[in-house]
């Protein structure tokens, strides 16, 4: 079966008028706003010039600080530093142990020790609180 095309003289004369239409067309508007484009297109990259930045002078070598004298270096003493005071009270054992029994994809292990240690109130976790936050947290309590 072939194809039909229906294209007659009388359509091939229209699509060849359009045709050259549309190019007269085209060089009527290029000779008419074609300078003021280039002109525009100038503006646009002569504005766009990059900012440079002035070159710095090198620097003048500093010169070597002297030596300092044989000072003889003594280890800190474990005494000075302060010590390092823990946030919470220690977990019980029981509550310990959960950690090592099962994992958490099965809601064991460290799932289970996390849900336990979240039902304690505040007040038995920590030492003092912690944020500002606390302070609401601690009177959740009874009075």
């Amino acid at each position: 079966m072939s194809r039909q095309l229906n294209m007659d003289t009388v359509r091939q004369n229209f699509w060849k008028e359009q045709y050259l239409r549309e190019k007269v067309l085209r060089c009527e508007w290029h000779r008419k706003y074609g300078s003021m484009v280039k002109a525009k297109q100038k503006a646009k990259t002569a504005a766009h010039v990059p900012l440079k930045l002035p070159t710095l002078p090198p620097k003048a070598p500093l010169s070597p600080l002297p030596a300092p004298k044989a000072v003889p270096s003594e280890a800190p003493s474990p005494a000075l530093e302060a010590p390092i005071q823990p946030e919470m009270y220690p977990v019980l054992p029981a509550t310990r142990a959960l950690l090592y029994e099962g994992i958490s994809h099965d809601f064991q292990g460290r799932y289970r020790y996390l849900n336990t240690r979240k039902l304690d109130m505040p007040e038995r976790r920590y030492l003092f609180p912690i944020t500002t936050n606390f302070t609401y947290g601690w009177q959740l309590g009874e009075p």
